[in-house]
């Protein structure tokens, strides 16, 4: 019969094969299935900057070229263009309409044809790669696109790199004149810094004014003044409309070939001009009119004296003011009316020269005052036969 101490080497030699059983199970089981590791974050190539690749460094108009990439983003949206001139003056200078999209992997790699085409501007060219939304990034692989012209890159200023800093704003208001047509002016205000390592010295800025969906008509100004490197100075420059211009403008600034701002500018309408016209419309017909009516009472005939002529059978004014003089004098209505008939004749006849004297003004009367008829002895009743 076995002792306790033989049971209790048996328990322990139990325990050790059943933890060495377990150690077994567990070194068979995968290692990948066993923990999930993370996958680790994009890392750019070549010191953090994305690079491009491209499977020819020549060729010509027509053909194709394939371009790769890796260390940009992951699913990031990409665009690829054929520049002249190395880029320096923008996409300006790039064949946009033969470019092309492209969205990279999940590891940030992509691979894509692209049309070769001529840019606007010479050669030396390049294929640009570019972010479109997201962190800004881009990259550029040296091409040659075969019989497009090749030209020496343009020497980049040593005046500094200007930039604006803050709003710019209009300063200034209309007067009197503007109000009735003359040009509107303003004064542009803004702040610039400059970012370069030489100082600025003297700028030449251009200044455009634009109205509507019409392109802006530039015109250079040349500031006077030095914005040393790193530090920032205030700009002044005046901005002048046409004259009568009214409605929304766009008042743009541009140094180095680049748009540094834009500011809104509300022309109001020139309402004197339209006071003018309308009283203009109704003061020259009004005076055409009282100059026409002059020259009709001018060339109006009139009687020698001075007196119009009358209608035959209508009562002169004068002959009617003497007839009711003579009846508020007690004459008789029928010998005031014979009375002024004789008048009248007597001073129309004046006017003419007698027949028996020839070169006189005045003619003699009917009567003389020995035989003219007294009104007592016209108006007096004959007596009757046989009456006392």
């Amino acid at each position: 019969m076995a002792g306790p101490s033989a049971r209790a080497g048996r328990r322990v030699r139990r325990r050790v094969v059943a933890v060495l059983a377990l150690c077994v199970a567990l070194a068979s089981v995968p290692l990948t299935g066993a923990v999930a590791v993370p996958a680790a974050p994009y890392a750019p190539a070549d010191g953090g900057r994305p690079t491009v690749h491209l499977s020819q460094k020549e060729a010509g108009k027509g053909g194709s070229l394939t371009v790769s990439g890796r260390g940009w983003r992951p699913k990031a949206l990409l665009t690829l263009l054929i520049c002249g001139q190395n880029m320096i003056g923008g996409t300006n200078a790039c064949a946009n309409g033969d470019g092309r999209a492209v969205t990279t992997d999940a590891h940030g790699a992509f691979h894509e044809r692209l049309p070769v085409a001529e840019p606007p501007k010479p050669c030396p060219c390049v294929v640009h790669v570019a972010t479109v939304t997201g962190e800004a990034a881009d990259a550029d692989a040296a091409f040659k696109v075969a019989g497009h012209p090749v030209a020496p890159l343009p020497q980049e200023g040593t005046g500094g790199r200007l930039t604006v800093l803050a709003q710019p704003r209009l300063a200034g208001g209309s007067g009197l004149l503007t109000w009735f047509g003359a040009p509107a002016q303003r004064e542009l205000t803004l702040t610039v810094g400059n970012l370069g390592s030489a100082p600025a010295r003297d700028p030449v800025f251009q200044v455009g004014t634009s109205h509507g969906v019409f392109a802006p008509k530039w015109e250079e100004q040349q500031w006077r003044g030095t914005v040393p490197a790193g530090k920032k100075a205030e700009v002044r420059l005046p901005v002048e409309l046409p004259a009568g211009a009214h409605g929304d403008y766009l008042v743009s600034l541009k140094y180095g070939g680049k748009v540094l701002a834009e500011q809104p500018w509300g022309v109001g309408r020139p309402w004197g001009v339209t006071l003018f016209w309308v009283l203009l419309c109704v003061v020259v017909p009004t005076a055409v009119f009282r100059i026409g009516m002059a020259l009709v009472d001018r060339v109006r005939p009139r009687r020698a004296g001075g007196t119009r002529r009358h209608t035959a059978g209508r009562t002169h004014p004068a002959a009617g003011t003497r007839a009711a003089g003579t009846r508020a004098a007690g004459r008789p209505p029928r010998a005031a009316g014979i009375g002024s008939r004789i008048r009248n004749r007597t001073a129309g006849e004046s006017s003419t020269d007698g027949p028996g004297t020839p070169g006189d003004s005045a003619a003699l009367p009917w009567f003389t005052p020995d035989t003219a008829p007294s009104t007592t002895t016209s108006t007096e009743r004959p007596t009757s036969k046989g009456s006392a």
